[in-house]
């Protein structure tokens, strides 16, 4: 059963969509004000300290906002990192200096191969802090080269670059120490609990009967507006072992689910009958039982067991609320504590962490991206270089810049980034006009700084879909007053950064989203599909004789199947700021697969399990009979996967029943087992739940694939 989507007129329209968008993401939330406080009094102080002592590329004062963290602990690691990246940074950009300057085919082949590189790693270098050190001084050096000055001064000015770069991360850094008191973990544990609690709250009033509080209605609805982008960026940034990261993106994506399932009901306007308040208080004290047991640290359990029935006519969602709750439940099933998974620890079995992605020789999206974010850099540099009009060369910082955050083309992007460029230069203009004529100290200019970066700061904590427009907002302020020590008087140089911005904006626009582009609800369904492939990928994988390689080739393609689940996430959020005639289709569509991914991301942490088995891990080993069947097994587990991805394409195929024909051939090899040794015998007692479990989940969602599957217009390339 799955929840009922808003009919067509039920959809808000544009504007009234985009004011409590803007209401929402702008609200309050707990952390927040002393999160922007630790981000405003940093990115001042590297202000106050590049002004008083003429240091150049005082704008690198964004990066004080970039790498500020929800919590102390992290925004430290990300420093310590963002210094180590720094020194073979400038080893690779001093080096290439001094080699590319005789010769001018040899220094247009490094601008190219630099940009490639830096696009390059900005996909596959797993630390965000890093990648954005990289690329952003790649980006600096650029127009260094090209002055017309020594090549003594040259090295100078990149090495000056270098180092405001981690001035602004060190003191990033002490200013979140001085604002210490969060524990490691609370931000994301804390948002859980925060939507559950929506949740609980909304449940208890239908349960109490009519009328729903509307304290509880207007809660779930800012909740589903929020959505869970932040909590899954706080995932990514945070330290936590693989195993346990992937296990908190289910129930981050399965609490999402649960809020938009709410919130449909409290559009739906439905009423509860007597017969079905037991039901739903059932359910609510499930709901209060996992949020207390996340936040203690312990495994999740549900107090009571659910009550087995269909939804009614007058709760049509309420069936699938308690399926999301059940699965949240089942997500830590033969797990250690939640505790146990502190940042420093890595799940057994689980290899090192590495600086880049383990899908980086593999993923050819990496490649494409790289190829991409060249290409509209290339064209910049070419243009300003053509021109002969070096004042523009913040094109090519803003391609950069504007990489860092690219998940996948969307409008979504490119409207944060443009309407963000446009109201920065905006407010930078306006001060120089304005404001700054009449100042005579650097008093005045900090005031006027504090009010901008609050402002640049207050939007950039806002979830990944508004987040961006503080950054590009706080970045046009800073390029246009900060790029050299002092006020600037001529609003030549201001013009001419802000039209650098525009083009490196323009061709990002034009090669992001327009040479190699589609609507995004084709990508996010051409995404969805290409997760079950990668799945069955991942089921069926060969052996080989090497346990190294093949624990390698496991997470590598592990790490991409995860970046495919945040790409449907990501694109998902881009759909609503999307507008059209078929924008009502568009969001039924996300609706449902953001549906079937929760119980995909099910079935994808419990097969983990499952190559556990075939890869032999220690404690693993199964007796020769069990494992031919549980290959059988496994080959019909990946078959009905590419059934459902054939299906979502619009080719009949079924594979459901050679899944329960074999997981019965599979379910009589285990208990005939009776003289196993005894190490093997307590293997086989979770390989059948387990197997049970996968079989239930991919039986069901083949089911609701197979009677809906996805519109045609849907299927349109």
């Amino acid at each position: 059963m799955e929840a009922v989507i808003p009919s067509v007129t039920e959809w808000p329209r544009p504007w009234e969509w985009l004011r409590e968008f803007l209401k929402e993401e702008l609200a309050p939330y707990p952390g927040r004000e002393k999160l922007v406080a630790r981000m405003v009094i940093a990115a001042t102080l590297v202000m106050l300290i590049t002004m008083t002592f003429r240091l150049p590329f005082g704008y690198q004062a964004i990066f004080a906002l970039i790498i500020s963290r929800e919590t102390h602990w992290a925004t430290m690691r990300t420093t310590v990192i963002a210094l180590l990246a720094l020194v073979p940074t400038a080893g690779y950009l001093i080096i290439g200096t001094i080699f590319s300057l005789g010769d001018p085919m040899l220094r247009m082949l490094w601008v190219i191969a630099s940009l490639f590189i830096c696009f390059l790693g900005i996909r596959i270098i797993t630390d965000y802090t890093a990648a954005s050190a990289f690329g952003s001084l790649v980006a600096i050096s650029i127009p260094i080269l090209d002055q017309h000055i020594s090549t003594e001064l040259k090295v100078k000015q990149t090495l000056w670059a270098l180092g405001v770069t981690g001035l602004a991360a060190i003191i990033a850094s002490l200013v979140a120490l001085l604002f210490a008191g969060l524990k490691p973990g609370d931000f994301l544990m804390r948002s859980i609990a925060e939507r559950l609690a929506s949740v609980e709250d909304l449940l208890r009033c239908y349960a109490t009967g009519p009328p729903v509080e509307n304290d509880a209605a207007k809660k779930i609805t800012r909740m589903a507006m929020l959505g869970t982008s932040t909590l899954r960026r706080n995932i990514q940034r945070s330290g936590y072992s693989p195993r346990y990261a992937e296990q908190m993106g289910i129930v981050v994506a399965l609490v999402g689910r649960l809020v938009d399932i709410a919130a449909s009901l409290v559009s739906l306007g439905v009423s509860v009958s007597s017969d079905e308040r037991n039901r739903i208080e059932t359910l609510a004290r499930n709901i209060a039982s996992l949020r207390a047991d996340l936040v203690d640290g312990k495994i999740p359990h549900l107090s009571q067991s659910p009550v087995n029935g269909q939804a009614s006519p007058t709760a049509p969602v309420l069936a699938q609320m308690e399926r999301s709750v059940s699965l949240i439940n089942e997500v830590f099933v033969d797990s250690k504590s939640v505790g146990a998974y502190a940042p420093a620890l890595s799940d057994e079995g689980d290899p090192p962490q590495t600086l880049f992605v383990r899908d980086a020789l593999t993923n050819p999206e990496h490649i494409k991206f790289a190829l991409k974010g060249c290409l509209a850099a290339t064209l910049c540099y070419i243009i300003y270089t053509a021109l002969d009009w070096r004042g523009i060369s913040t094109a090519v910082v803003t391609c950069i810049l504007t990489a860092l955050t690219t998940i996948g083309s969307s409008h979504q992007k490119q409207i944060l980034r443009v309407m963000g460029a446009l109201a920065g230069a905006a407010a930078g203009l306006a001060a120089q006009v304005f404001v700054l004529p009449s100042l005579d100290s650097i008093t005045g200019f900090t005031l006027v700084f504090l009010v901008i970066t609050s402002v640049a700061a207050w939007i950039a904590t806002s979830s990944p879909r508004l987040s961006y427009f503080g950054v590009q907002f706080g970045l046009a302020f800073y390029v246009i007053h900060l790029r050299d020590f002092g006020f600037e008087r001529s609003l030549v140089p201001g013009r001419d950064r802000v039209v650098g911005i525009m083009l490196g904006l323009f061709m990002m626009w034009l090669v992001f989203d327009q040479l190699w582009s589609a609507p995004t609800v084709v990508q996010m369904r051409k995404a969805f599909v290409s997760l079950f492939r990668q799945l069955a990928q991942l089921i069926k994988q060969p052996v080989s004789n090497s346990s190294s390689l093949n624990i390698t080739r496991s997470y590598s393609l592990r790490e991409t199947i995860n970046s495919s689940f945040n790409q449907v996430r990501a694109l998902a959020d881009a759909v609503w700021f999307e507008f059209g005639p078929s924008r009502e289709q568009d969001l039924a569509l996300r609706s449902r697969i953001l549906g079937w991914q929760s119980q995909l991301r099910m079935l994808f942490i419990s097969g983990l399990a499952l190559v556990k088995y075939r890869l032999r891990f220690p404690g693993f080993e199964l007796p020769e009979p069990v494992r031919l069947a549980r290959q059988e097994f496994e080959q019909s587990l990946a078959g009905t996967l590419d059934a459902m991805a054939d299906r979502l394409e619009g080719k009949a195929r079924e594979g459901t029943q050679d899944l329960e024909v074999a997981f019965a051939r599979l379910k009589e090899s285990v208990l005939n087992s009776d003289s196993a040794p005894a190490h093997e015998a307590d293997n086989l007692k979770t390989l059948l739940p387990l197997s049970e479990r996968i079989t239930g989940l991919a039986v069901s969602l083949a089911k609701e694939i197979g009677s809906r599957g996805l519109p045609a217009y849907a299927r349109r390339d």
